[in-house]
């Protein structure tokens, strides 16, 4: 019986898994033929004119964008986490008037879409002369509400008071007990954040279309949305730029996949 639910589990999340990388493997397939060819039919298998859209998108400024998208997605995402693991410190560890109030406001930012505040963040960044420039993209995740929330939750269930106590009495001072005692003990909440990070980093579209005007600046959605022009749009090298711009997320997501699952689930149980 339990040899047969094994079977079943193990088909289930075999079929769920062929669901997921279909679109995958449509995608990179799309993504040697000509444009015209995709609107034919839905190219099951690879063609041979995936050379000639590698050429189309390495002639453009293919390799600055995923330069710039790279610069971004990593600045951001070491300053998000470890900003936003300062504040889960401080929320579970501290002791301050207000503190349920910063909770409440923490959460309430996440209730707020970023629509409504980009005009007024755009307005701040020119008035720091920082329009058309890559900081805004790496700014707007500093401040971030999930993140902040994601921490507290997480070291609530993840870091024994008491390591904190102990080390205190014995000499340690803030910085020390943060860089050898908490971070060790919070590891797959933080993977969790860096890949959640350097994913909306790298995917977003927005901010950037409203920050950039100039081509070096451009971010990966950015330009792969510049290869269509007013007359033709070649989608057979957009997907090849969307297949190339999958890369660094499937490598991050097979590299740190172990502390991602633990991290997803680690504050799910108290114990």
């Amino acid at each position: 019986m339990k040899r047969i639910k094994k079977v079943m589990i193990g088909l289930l999340l075999a079929i769920i898994s062929f669901v997921s990388l279909v679109p995958f493997w449509f995608m990179f397939s799309m993504s040697t033929y000509k444009s015209e060819e995709i609107f034919s039919g839905t190219p099951i298998f690879p063609s041979d004119y995936l050379l000639e859209n590698l050429k189309t998108i390495f002639a453009s400024n293919f390799v600055r964008a995923y330069a710039n998208g790279l610069f971004i997605s990593i600045v951001a995402m070491v300053f998000s986490v470890i900003i936003c693991a300062m504040v889960g410190y401080a929320m579970n560890v501290y002791k301050f008037r207000f503190k349920k109030a910063l909770s409440v406001f923490i959460m309430m930012t996440m209730m707020v879409p970023t629509q409504l505040g980009i005009i007024g963040y755009m307005i701040e960044m020119r008035n720091f002369g920082l329009n058309n420039t890559l900081w805004p993209m790496i700014f707007t995740w500093f401040a971030n509400g999930f993140g902040a929330y994601w921490m507290i939750s997480f070291i609530k269930t993840s870091l024994p008071i008491e390591l904190v106590e102990s080390a205190r009495i014995d000499g340690a001072n803030e910085i020390r007990i943060f860089r050898s005692i908490v971070l060790p003990c919070i590891k797959p909440g933080l993977v969790t954040l860096c890949l959640l990070i350097f994913l909306w980093s790298w995917n977003n579209y927005m901010i950037p279309l409203v920050f950039i005007n100039k081509a070096e600046n451009y971010t990966i959605p950015i330009f792969i949305k510049s290869l269509a022009s007013a007359y033709r749009t070649d989608y057979g090298a957009q997907l090849t730029g969307l297949s190339l711009s999958t890369m660094p997320l499937l490598l991050l997501f097979i590299i740190g996949s172990k502390n991602f699952i633990r991290g997803l689930t680690g504050g799910a149980v108290k114990g």
